[in-house]
Parts: structure tokens; sequence; C-alpha cells
């Protein structure tokens, strides 16, 4: 008779917890394998998300229904159980709104592809990362290393800097006793050779000559379109490669002087 409760009651919830394991694992390659085949045109950043999302709501309703089965092996009628739990779940539904706004809010983020894990954002004023996108939550990471854990349903603003491709910008002081026909010519010609030699770029670096006549210089202006938030990067590899130019070439870049009179 022992056996039989030591077998009913301890070894029947163990194998059903391991069979649970099991099932998930099985399943979580599943996914996997269907979000990462060749046949599924998803992009990267989206399978990645869609496959968090999916392996979560597979371990929950794993863990449920192992907790049922684990229940009816200590004699429970699962069957009222569920009947009760309908009635109990619509009081909880009453009762926790707003978790069942982020889980609603969580599923059209990810289906409405609003961003994905590895997305630079800003939502609700707050730059970072996405790290992960939950049922429940979203969670984002700042360049200072700050995790900031957002409830989906209070997400409202959302900037989304991968949606297009950055702009690099960099403007070029040089003093006005400078010969403008060479100074065009060499950041011309500058222009061209770091179209075929930078990374990241989506078009060719533009010269797009004089943009302003400052107080002690006048600015040029380069520009040129790069892979999302590559734009930085590309900056400074553009400002570097017209600091050497530009010594190379002879042509002076003004800075502040401070000139002492001693009286």
């Amino acid at each position: 008779m022992l056996d039989k409760i030591l077998v009913k009651e301890i070894v029947a919830p163990i194998i059903i917890i391991l069979l649970a394991i099991l099932i998930y694992n099985v399943a979580s390659g599943i996914l996997k394998k269907f979000f990462y085949s060749k046949a599924n045109r998803i992009d990267e950043k989206r399978k990645k998300t869609l496959l968090q999302l999916s392996r979560n709501i597979v371990r929950i309703l794993i863990i449920i229904l192992a907790s049922l089965f684990i229940l009816e092996v200590y004699g429970i009628d699962t069957k009222t159980l569920i009947a009760s739990l309908s009635v109990i779940g619509v009081v909880l539904g009453l009762a926790f709104q707003d978790l069942l706004k982020d889980f609603i809010a969580g599923i059209s983020i990810v289906i409405e592809g609003q961003y994905r894990v590895g997305d630079i954002v800003t939502i609700n004023g707050f730059k970072g990362e996405v790290i992960a996108v939950g049922l429940k939550s979203t969670k984002l990471k700042a360049y200072t290393g700050e995790i900031m854990i957002l409830a989906n349903r209070l997400i409202t603003d959302v900037i989304n800097y991968n949606l297009s491709n950055s702009l690099a910008i960099v403007d070029i002081d040089v003093a006005y006793e400078s010969d403008i026909e060479k100074v065009e010519s060499v950041l011309k010609s500058l222009s061209e050779r770091l179209s075929s030699e930078l990374p990241y770029l989506k078009g060719n670096v533009e010269l797009l000559g004089i943009n302003s006549l400052e107080a002690s210089s006048i600015r040029f202006r380069m520009t040129v379109a790069t892979e999302s938030m590559k734009h930085f990067e590309v900056q400074r590899k553009m400002l570097r490669a017209i600091k050497l130019e530009l010594d190379k070439q002879k042509i002076v870049i003004p800075y502040n002087q401070v000139v002492i009179h001693n009286g």
C-alpha cells in the first residue's frame, strides 16, 4: 500500500514535471526551427522577438496543464476546479485589468512590428536598446547601462531609429584665406574616396558645398546616408580622414586663439 502511495503521490508528479520540461524543450526547438527556417522571410530581429514571445506562451500553457495533471494525481476534481476557475477568472480579469492590458499590448507590439529585440528606440522619453519584449513588459538598456522596464500598457510614444536609414553630417571649417577652388577640389576627391572605403553606407558621400560663413571660418558640409544608428561611427571616420587630408594639402583649419598684449 505504501509503495502504491509513493508511486502515485511522489513519483507521478516528478514524472509529470520531467515530461513538461521535455515537451517545452521539444516545442522550443520546433519553434526555433520554424522561425529560422530558410522559407521564413521574417527579418532576424523580428524572428528573435517572436521566438521569445512564443516560448513564453508555450511555457505558461505547459505549466497550467502540468499543474492540472498533478492536481488529478492527488485526487482533486479538475473539472470542477476548471469550472470554478472560470468564475474566478472573470473576477480576476476585473481585478487584474492592467495585467491583461499588458498582455494585449505586448501581442500588439510584436504583431505590428513597432520594435524588436536589438532595435534602438526612445519610449516615453527613455532611449536605449530593446533587450526583451515580453507579454507583460518591455526592457530597454541605455548606453550608460541603466535598464528600464516598461509595462506594455503604458507605452505610448515610440521612436524607432531602426525603421529607416540614418544620416551622417560633417561640417568642415577652413580659414578665410584658403583657396576655395582648391578646398572644393580636395573635398570632392575625398568624398569620392570615402564613398568606396567607409562601411555601413547606404549611398555616396556628398559634398554639399559652402554651408555657412562663420565668424572666423568658411564652413563646408558633407553628408551620407548610413545604416540605422551607424552615422556616429561613420562621422568619426570621416572627420579623421578629413583632418589627415587637409593637413596633407596644407589647408588651414582655424581655431580659437588668445592674443595677449603686454602693457
